[in-house]
């Protein structure tokens, strides 16, 4: 399947947050959320219709097709490791940490964002003797 743009992707991924905080996504509740007007949302579920990856019909709730499931469930994960690398690494403050991986998520590569979840992992859960986190979260406000 041909990329996605950064809008459609961030729409995948609304559609999956709304769904796992109520059930289910209306167009109404995506535009709230993402701050779009509700013929922007239709327009993007239209085209994400086309690329089979969710099932819209006017009025009724917005459901996953198989392939759109598991592609905002990949976009999401990604979403929340960026964050986590931001905020437990970086000692970014979570607001901007969020914002900031929403932007890197749509441009990092698949062997940069590998790389970068293995050393989160490895920092997260090596010997504190080993990697001093805190050290270096001092430093930065310094």
């Amino acid at each position: 399947m041909e990329e996605l743009t950064k809008s459609l992707e961030d729409y995948l991924e609304m559609i999956l947050m709304l769904q796992k905080e109520h059930g289910s996504a209306r167009v109404t509740d995506i535009a709230k959320r993402l701050n779009v007007k509700k013929p922007a949302v239709t327009n993007a579920l239209k085209i994400l219709s086309e690329k089979g990856l969710v099932e819209y019909s006017p009025y009724r709730e917005v459901k996953f097709t198989s392939e759109g499931r598991e592609l905002a469930e990949n976009l999401l994960d990604k979403h929340k490791i960026i964050t986590r690398f931001f905020t437990d690494v970086l000692d970014v403050e979570y607001s901007v940490a969020e914002d900031d991986a929403c932007k890197v998520e749509h441009v990092i590569s698949e062997g940069t964002f590998s790389r970068l979840e293995s050393f989160l992992k490895f920092v997260l859960e090596s010997d504190k003797n080993c990697i001093d986190i805190e050290k270096f979260k001092k430093e930065c406000k310094n």
